[in-house]
């Protein structure tokens, strides 16, 4: 499943895989914010006041907006490592449902990192690394050398948004039962009986995370995500929100500047989602962006794009035929394949892997690189234990989008999508209707809103060759923002993210977080 940035295969710009393979491979207000130790919000400023943007919103009681937060050590999660005695963390209580907000509550996990230099400190940085269902709290401690400068003068704060890891986390399918779908289940249906599967495996996993967590299910979607970053921002004591946001996080970013323009402080959108592309849009992009980057990547190599691309279409045909035999046991099968191939094309550093792996499928016919670089991206560790960010993925893109694709819909897709990607059209068109067809929850739209009027100015950070997220949604969404908000940086290069990996992207950054300094709009950086 290639809908969405898989967050935890990705810290900033880079995928981690170095490990797994290794064995084969205008100026804002720059005063400091005094209240570093603070964790209520200020008792003058009385109950929350009704989100700006969203009339009606009833206030939220002071019960939540007065809350006082308790900072504690953080303890390791199931295969993780404890991050350092820096790290601290702590829940927030925010409404189940965002319409009774004196009914129940659930728990939004939250850790961080204090400012470093406490008499220049602005305030708290809060960050999604994408997804959806990226975990904030698993993340971030690995990514914070990334941001360092920033740590000088912000505390660091990920979250894991509702529905996701520590934040009643959605929980869908047993290790078990998703190996199997994963083994048996042709995410590019040829038959009738490969779509019955394809379609029954989308209504089996459905069912699954109603029946498994289905008090959240309704509440998991992105406007009340934004909701809780702004409770979240009243409770840490900070009058704006200050705010980096990546992949899926620049979607977030740009539903809470739409909610909350009048809390909007200084906010970055890196590698950044088409906010006026529907389900089906959001393939279309992903189809031609993902080609993108192959073709870069075989022109990188010094092959001809068509050709190659051609080579990797007929080697998916032969695996989907005849699945590839792995030194575990385990089958390659072509869904499994196209994940594999997907997966270093988020990073150039990793188009070696990508090489290596394509190498020993086409050369010696066994696919243990592709499928290690496949259960990299689907969550899937050596001991065959899968996390579930794929599941709370999927149930906050049902929660949001109202479209339902079906199979019929998907098929008349697949001319128009083998065209944009002989590789990864297929797989792309017949997702649109895998992913939310048979929801039990209804969605909340057609696509997000972002326009935010009146709100301070977003530095939109578009990367010519990102696959996951093309550029082109990085412009519509400065023009969504409004002019004088949205300011567009365009990094021309390659990869899915471009804070950390161009020097002078991350500068222009840094001195917009710092030092209050918005480049001027139309920026280029190469």
């Amino acid at each position: 499943m290639v809908a969405h940035a898989r967050a935890g295969a990705l810290a900033g710009a880079a995928l981690l895989l170095t490990g797994l393979l290794a064995g084969c491979g205008g100026g804002t207000d720059d005063k400091p914010d005094d209240r570093a130790d603070r964790d209520t919000a200020s008792s003058a400023d009385g109950p929350s006041t009704a989100p700006s943007g969203q009339p009606g919103t009833p206030r939220l009681p002071a019960a939540l907006t007065s809350q006082r937060l308790d900072w504690k050590g953080c303890e390791a999660r199931a295969g993780e490592s404890a991050p350092g005695s820096e790290w601290r963390c702590t829940t927030v209580r925010v409404p189940l449902d965002y319409t009774k907000p004196d009914g129940e509550t659930i728990g939004i996990a939250l850790i961080r990192k204090k400012a470093q230099n406490t008499s220049r400190r602005l305030g708290s940085m809060l960050f999604n690394f994408g997804g959806p269902g990226g975990s904030g709290v698993s993340i971030l401690p690995r990514a914070a050398g990334s941001y360092g400068n920033l740590n000088s003068r912000y505390d660091l704060v990920g979250f894991d948004p509702r529905g996701v890891a520590g934040s009643e986390g959605v929980n869908c399918r047993t290790d078990k039962e998703q190996e199997t779908a994963y083994r048996k289940v042709d995410m590019t249906p040829d038959t009738a009986a490969e779509e019955t599967a394809f379609l029954k495996d989308g209504a089996d996993f459905g069912a699954g995370c109603e029946r498994r967590s289905g008090k959240v299910l309704r509440h998991v979607g992105t406007t009340n995500a934004a909701r809780d970053m702004d409770l979240i921002r009243e409770v840490l004591g900070d009058k704006k929100l200050t705010y980096f946001g990546i992949s899926y996080g620049t979607e977030l970013g740009g539903t809470y500047a739409h909610l909350f323009p009048a809390n909007v402080g200084r906010t970055v959108l890196d590698a950044v989602v088409d906010p006026t592309a529907d389900t089906i849009g959001h393939a279309r992009n992903q189809a031609t962006g993902f080609q993108r980057a192959l073709e870069n990547y075989l022109k990188d190599r010094g092959q001809d794009p068509k050709a190659g691309t051609q080579r990797i279409a007929k080697l998916l045909e032969r695996i989907d035929k005849k699945p590839l035999p792995t030194r575990s046991g385990r089958e390659l099968n072509e869904s499994l394949a196209v994940t594999g191939i997907v997966t270093p094309l988020y990073s150039k550093s990793n188009w070696p892997f990508l090489t290596q792996a394509l190498d020993e499928a086409e050369k010696s016919g066994t696919g243990n690189m592709l499928l290690q670089l496949a259960d990299s991206y689907n969550g899937r560790d050596e001991k065959g234990h899968y996390d579930t960010q794929n599941h709370s993925q999927r149930a906050i893109s049902c929660a949001d989008s109202k479209l339902r694709p079906t199979a019929d819909e998907a098929r008349a897709l697949l001319p128009e999508f083998r065209k944009l990607s002989p590789v990864f059209g297929p797989f792309l068109a017949w997702d649109t209707a895998g992913w939310c067809s048979q929801w039990p929850v209804q969605g909340e739209h057609d696509h997000p809103e972002a326009s935010a009027p009146g709100a301070g100015p977003v530095l939109v950070v578009g990367t010519t060759g990102d696959p996951a997220t093309p550029y082109e949604g990085a412009r519509k969404m400065a023009d969504e923002l409004g002019k004088g908000v949205g300011i567009m940086l365009t990094n021309k290069g390659e990869g899915h993210g471009a804070y950390g990996g161009n020097t002078c992207v991350t500068s222009t950054v840094d001195a917009y977080f710092l030092d209050g300094m918005v480049p001027e709009d139309g920026k280029t950086c190469s």
